[in-house]
C-alpha cells in the first residue's frame, strides 16, 4: 500500500506506529543481515532507488535495513532478496561468517521482525541452511533453488506442488527436490511443523566427481 506522500506500508501500519515498533525492535534484538544486504547490493552495483523501484520498498527503509537501524519482516527481506536476485535464507546466512559451532535453541529468536512460525535453524555463511515452519503457512510463490532441498514433515501436513503434479505430505513423510525444480507448498492443518534443509545457494554443486588433476 503507498501512502499519500509514496512512501511503501508494508506491514500495514502508519509511519508512526512503524517507527515505534523499528525503536523496539532494535532495543530488543540484534540487528545483522544489513550488512549483507549492502554487500550485495554493492556487488551487484545498484543504487537503494534502483533496489527501492525494484522490491517496492522505500528508500529510506532500505537505508534503514543496510545501516541496521531497522529488521524487515521476513515478507518485506524476501522482496529486498528477490530485488537483488537471491533468497532470504542467503541474506540471512550471509549475515554472519563468524560462527563455526552454533547451538540453536527452541527458543532463540530467528533475527527478524517476529514472523510467526518461521525460525532459521542455520546461522552463518555454510554449505547447509535450514528454516523450520510451524502453523498455517503459506508462501504464497513458486520457488527454484540452484541446489537440492529436502522437506521434511515433523508433524500434521501439507500441500506441495512441484513440476506439474501435486504431493501431500504427512507426519514422517520427506520430499526430495534436486536443483532447479520449480516448486510451491502450503501447510494445510493449524499443527502443522515442517523442516526445510537445503544446500546453500552460494554452493555450485555438481553432481559429476572432478576430473583427475583438479
Amino acid at each position: 500500500m503507498n501512502d499519500k506522500d509514496g512512501k511503501v506500508d508494508t506491514d500495514g501500519k502508519d509511519e508512526k506506529d512503524k517507527d515505534k515498533d523499528k525503536d523496539k525492535d532494535s532495543k530488543d534484538q540484534p540487528l545483522r543481515v544489513g550488512v549483507a544486504v549492502r554487500k550485495r547490493r554493492r556487488a551487484l552495483q545498484l543504487t537503494l532507488a534502483a533496489v527501492s523501484a525494484r522490491s517496492g520498498l522505500s528508500v529510506p527503509f532500505l537505508s534503514q535495513i543496510e545501516n541496521e537501524r531497522a529488521r524487515p519482516s521476513m515478507r518485506s527481506l524476501e522482496r529486498v532478496a528477490d530485488a537483488l536476485g537471491t533468497t532470504a535464507v542467503e541474506l540471512l546466512a550471509a549475515s554472519d561468517t563468524a560462527r563455526t559451532v552454533d547451538l540453536v535453541r527452541a527458543g532463540d529468536d530467528s533475527g527478524l521482525t517476529p514472523v510467526p512460525g518461521v525460525r532459521p535453524l542455520v546461522r552463518g555463511h555454510h554449505q547447509l541452511h535450514a528454516l523450520e515452519f510451524t502453523g498455517d503457512q503459506d508462501a504464497g510463490r513458486e520457488y527454484q533453488h540452484r541446489n537440492d532441498e529436502l522437506m521434511y514433515v515433523v508433524a500434521g501436513a501439507c500441500q506441495v506442488e512441484a513440476e506439474g503434479r501435486a504431493y501431500r505430505l504427512e507426519s514422517g513423510d520427506a520430499l526430495f527436490l534436486s536443483g532447479g525444480v520449480r516448486h510451491r507448498w502450503r501447510a494445510v492443518t493449524e499443527d502443522t511443523r515442517i523442516l526445510v534443509v537445503a544446500v546453500g545457494e552460494h554452493i555450485h554443486a555438481t553432481s559429476e566427481p572432478p576430473s583427475p588433476g583438479r
